[in-house]
């Protein structure tokens, strides 16, 4: 096994910056002893089969360099493995636009991540499996469905190359077709399947998403549990009054917000539906979600 770390980095993230800024970043660790080993991405998800590439060569330390996309893709990489073999580790340098894993253990961004990777200070991490109709993929963040998830697939859609823009504008649009609809399911196998209407669904292994937004306030990485939040057929005066609350994780307190901690999750669905995993969009026909406990440590 080597005892380097392999840095996945991703050029394009934070409107690239992160090619311009991951130098002196990897510098700083050299020169507190770390060896690294650069590699960047060529493309939208080659995170993935660089990282399954590199575990044939000996790697087990990776640090994701860009958001929460390219730990996306490694993690990907990264499993499904031997969950009897030694527990691989990842690391973060958060320069592209979205770093909302991190968000969990400071707000301190890149500094945070260079202080953690010096001190060497480590975490087991539990994964989140999601079973598909296509296959099955892993995340350490969140999958959400409904509004939320409306709102990222119409901006990687339709205007991704928009900036901040795209983004209000996204919402504008969603609010305007504002679909409350059910995603049939079951928690942990008990009662009857869940078909009532809803805004939106998440399952959560970490508490923010978008960067600052607490969906999930009380999420933890290594409990071995989903925390599953979902909130009700809220309206739109009540969505636009209550949005200040998904800030500061007080809109589980809402009387049409529910949220459950869950070993697994089963999906009833028709077909595929919009989701939004770790920020990336994809259609996927869900099938059933549960938890590989404690299965990577992160640096952190």
């Amino acid at each position: 096994m080597k005892d380097a770390f392999l840095a996945v980095v991703n050029p394009t993230a934070g409107g690239g910056r992160s090619r311009k800024l991951v130098r002196p970043a990897l510098d700083r660790l050299r020169a507190g002893g770390i060896q690294v080993d650069v590699i960047e991405t060529p493309g939208p998800g080659q995170g993935t089969e660089i990282t399954r590439n590199a575990l044939t060569q000996g790697y087990r330390r990776f640090i994701a360099v860009g958001g929460d996309g390219t730990s996306y893709e490694i993690v990907n990489g990264l499993f499904p493995r031997d969950l009897s073999a030694e527990r691989p580790t990842l690391a973060f340098l958060p320069l592209g636009t979205g770093n909302s894993f991190l968000r969990e253990f400071s707000d301190r961004g890149v500094e945070h991540a260079i202080e953690a990777l010096l001190a060497r200070r480590t975490q087991p991490c539990d994964v989140l499996r999601l079973q598909h109709a296509g296959g099955v993929l892993h995340y350490i963040n969140l999958l959400s469905m409904g509004f939320a998830a409306d709102v990222a697939t119409l901006r990687a859609r339709r205007f991704s190359g928009w900036g901040e823009l795209g983004y209000q504008a996204s919402i504008f649009i969603s609010l305007a077709r504002f679909r409350r609809r059910p995603f049939p399911l079951r928690v942990d196998g008990q009662g009857e399947i869940d078909r009532r209407r809803c805004l939106f669904l998440t399952f959560n292994n970490s508490k923010f998403t978008g960067g600052t937004m607490l969906i999930a306030p009380r999420a933890e990485v290594n409990d071995g549990l989903i925390e599953y939040v979902r909130w009700g057929p809220i309206g739109r005066t009540g969505l636009l009054r209550n949005l200040p609350t998904l800030y500061d994780g007080t809109h589980i307190d809402h009387p049409l917000a529910e949220r459950y901690a869950a070993k697994q999750i089963d999906f009833f669905l028709d077909g595929p539906v919009d989701v939004m995993v770790d920020g990336e969009v994809l259609s996927l026909h869900c099938q059933r979600l549960d938890v590989l406990p404690s299965a990577l440590t992160v640096v952190v």
